[in-house]
């Protein structure tokens, strides 16, 4: 069963759902949503009553923007307490407490932030809403000395996170602060069969720019990346599964993987896999349909699935604006010479900069050969693709009132 709902459902995820007729809640985002097939539309009442006489059943999301309804509406199946066990960043960190002992946490409140004795904690360390989505909010503070410039950006950006993202998605209130979590930072699509066994879909591998870089601008996955770390992933993922006892249960993790091997979970997102539907790349990469993998119950038979994938890397590009980027100074994005810059582009998915923050994303197939392409996309400022609205200098302003 689906639920599909705001910001963004990709062309991909309402065709599966058109094609194999999984039931779709009938809210605001889907009753607008076209399809050549009709979506299998069902009212709030026939859907609450359908998962009750189903008992445990695949749900899944698309968007964090269900889960307010989620928690008022199912309660009676117990996902509102598992949701929150994970989209809460503090509880998590309290679950994996038996597991991870030594790595430190504390919760804080937006408001007390300019009583915190940064020199009192031990650095580098990261600190992010409590409540949160990709990498709004989020922080890293390598000396006392960056925490005024650090207090400063994060007190800028909930103001904007206010006026884009309701609370249950980014919830800018409540803040963590945790130890740097070291090594290569990773994003994994599973979720936990009906016998609780998880099932990996995909592993994307998250690059930065810099040590400081906390952006989401690169994910790429690979036959390298799967191979190397899939086995350690499911490990992980049974230990969890185990302290939260999970079944039928998708999810997006991220997490950091050291060079002795040693995994460390950063955050898990219940009910859906990578947002804004970039797990699309699974399928464009793989032939993986995860919406379809999870409500089936299908597994990757990997050995044939990366037998051709040698040399390859997928990549997911996002469009994400640079720090000192006003968008409301932007006129208009370039996407055709952005895709003429890679020698391979699958798709474009565009996004209104003004109500959403970023351009969009693009998935891309690069050879190893030619990595040079996103190393330089990794490192760009977009600014070659913007047109910036022209500024009337203030002196012509004033002449023409006088006229």
């Amino acid at each position: 069963m689906l639920i599909l709902d705001h910001p963004y459902v990709s062309e991909f995820l309402k065709n599966t759902a058109a094609e194999l007729q999984i039931p779709v809640l009938k809210n605001e985002m889907a009753a607008e949503l076209k399809t050549e097939k009709k979506l299998n539309l069902l009212e709030e009442a026939e859907f609450i009553e359908l998962i009750k006489e189903k008992g445990e059943c695949t749900l899944y999301s698309n968007s964090e923007n269900s889960v307010g309804w989620i928690s008022e509406k199912l309660g009676f199946t117990g996902l509102p307490k598992k949701i929150e066990l994970f989209k809460n960043k503090v509880k998590f960190r309290e679950l994996l407490q038996r597991l991870y002992p030594e790595l430190y946490f504390k919760s804080v409140k937006f408001e007390e932030l300019d009583e915190i004795r940064v020199e009192e904690i031990e650095k580098p360390f990261i600190i992010k809403p409590a409540v949160g989505f990709f990498s709004l909010g989020v922080h890293k503070v390598s000396t006392s000395e960056e925490w005024d410039s650090v207090l400063k950006s994060i007190k800028a950006e909930v103001e904007e996170i206010k006026k884009l993202y309701p609370a249950s998605v980014l919830n800018v209130e409540n803040f963590i602060i945790e130890g740097n979590i070291e090594g290569d930072e990773f994003a994994v699509d599973a979720y936990f069969n009906r016998e609780g066994k998880p099932v990996v879909l995909n592993i994307f591998k998250h690059i930065f720019s810099s040590e400081n870089d906390v952006s989401d601008r690169i994910y790429f996955t690979s036959k390298k990346v799967i191979e190397t770390y899939r086995e350690a992933i499911e490990d992980l993922l049974n230990e969890i599964g185990k302290l939260a006892g999970l079944r039928n249960f998708p999810l997006h993790l991220e997490l950091r993987i050291a060079e002795d091997r040693r995994i460390q979970p950063i955050e898990l997102n219940p009910m859906r896999f990578a947002g804004l539907c970039v797990t699309d790349i699974a399928y464009f990469a793989y032939g993986i349909n995860t919406y379809r993998y999870f409500m089936e119950q299908l597994e990757p038979d990997w050995d044939k699935v990366l037998a051709d994938k040698e040399g390859k890397s997928f990549c997911l590009v996002m469009l994400s604006k640079s720090e000192d980027l006003n968008l409301k100074d932007v006129k208009s994005f370039n996407y055709e010479k952005l895709l003429s810059d890679f020698e391979k582009p699958l798709e474009l998915r565009k996004a209104d900069h003004e109500k959403r923050g970023y351009f969009g994303y693009m998935f891309t197939e690069t050879r190893d050969s030619n990595w040079s392409e996103i190393e330089r996309i990794l490192k760009s400022d977009l600014k070659e693709y913007i047109t910036f609205k022209e500024v009337v200098p203030a002196i012509s302003v004033l002449k023409n009132k006088k006229e």
